[in-house]
């Protein structure tokens, strides 16, 4: 019996053992899980780090342009709101003026008590002068009646216009709400991004084209960072200030929704460009490559709007030489850069 229970007590201590062991195992396991140290993202080379960037930075643009045209939207239905209420208070200004009117003649009629015609004509020592004032009294009451039905098709248009008001309004909550969207997309992708470059050293986001102050450099140095040559081909006086107005950018931060005059986004440059040529465009890509006449790429002059992507989400203007200027995203300013730099989705000559 004894013996039997000394056998028992072994092999429970070896269970435990064995528990404790496998329980320290998952343990670890699941601490390696939480806390990141065992199961780390591997270690990406530079390039593999570009790439990545690269892609937050053109879906965050592409949640950018939606950004502008929401912001667009937002700010046509508050023009509209503001003139629906603006046209509602002076709508209500003469109705209350009407109303005023009306009011007068009523308590005028009551203070004269009223009496039936025919026995104000049996009272009245001067028959003929009474049928004259009874027919001034009878236009007077068509003036009224008449007075009373405008007062109504007042009444009316005011309610509409509080009605396409209110419509007017619940659009301007959908589109601002649609920003604030928009944004946390955009910064979401932009913080992923940064922190994917802090992973890089300044040599490297140098050589990888990441770096502002690489940017501007190399910038600076462009055989092409003179507008003279690109103005000049330009196929109209437009187009060569559209031009001009970019090459004088170079360098600007680029930063979302900026459309100048300091900074800029990629379809904010091209309508800051062209609005200072006196041209005005869409804010935003989707809208920008149908304001003028698609031309093929062989075709290209400068002042051309040259796309990318295939959900034409980027935009730049075409200087010559198969180059363009454009606002690129955060980790570089407004610069030259080849069109082959992105996926080419087409073009548009505006003017």
């Amino acid at each position: 019996m004894a013996a039997h229970r000394k056998l028992r007590q072994r092999s429970t201590g070896g269970g435990t053992a064995r528990t404790a062991a496998t329980i320290a195992l998952a343990g670890a396991a699941t601490a390696t899980g939480f806390d990141g140290t065992g199961h780390a993202e591997p270690q990406l080379t530079p390039g593999q780090v570009k790439a990545k960037v690269d892609k937050l930075y053109q879906e965050a643009e592409v949640a950018t342009e939606k950004y502008n045209g929401a912001k667009e939207k937002a700010e046509a239905a508050g023009q509209r709101l503001k003139g629906l209420q603006d046209q509602a208070a002076r709508k209500e200004e003469r109705l209350n003026t009407a109303r005023e009117t009306l009011g007068a003649v009523a308590s005028a009629q009551y203070r004269n008590g009223g009496l039936d015609p025919a026995v104000q004509l049996a009272l009245s020592d001067d028959p003929d002068r009474y049928l004259e004032n009874a027919e001034f009294v009878e236009r007077a009451g068509n003036r009224q009646r008449s007075a009373v039905a405008g007062v109504r098709k007042q009444l009316r248009e005011i309610e509409q216009l509080r009605g396409a008001a209110h419509i007017e309004l619940t659009s301007l909550k959908s589109r601002q709400s649609e920003l604030k969207r928009h944004k946390r997309t955009i910064t979401g992708k932009l913080g992923s991004a940064r922190r994917l470059l802090t992973r890089l050293t300044a040599e490297e986001r140098t050589r990888l084209g990441e770096s502002p102050r690489a940017s501007r450099a190399s910038g600076a140095r462009d055989p092409l960072a003179a507008p003279g040559p690109a103005a000049s081909q330009a196929p109209n006086s437009r187009a060569a200030a559209a031009v001009s107005y970019a090459y004088q950018k170079l360098g600007s931060p680029y930063v979302w929704g900026a459309t100048g005059p300091n900074a800029f986004d990629c379809s904010g440059l091209v309508q800051a460009a062209y609005r200072s040529a006196g041209v005005s465009l869409p804010r935003t890509t989707y809208s920008q490559i149908d304001a003028g006449r698609r031309v093929s790429r062989s075709e290209l002059l400068p002042g051309d709007l040259v796309f990318f992507y295939a959900g034409i989400s980027h935009v730049g203007i075409y200087v010559g030489d198969g180059r363009m200027i454009h606002a690129p995203n955060p980790s570089a300013p407004v610069r030259i850069a080849p069109l082959d730099e992105m996926p080419y989705a087409g073009a548009t000559r505006v003017v």
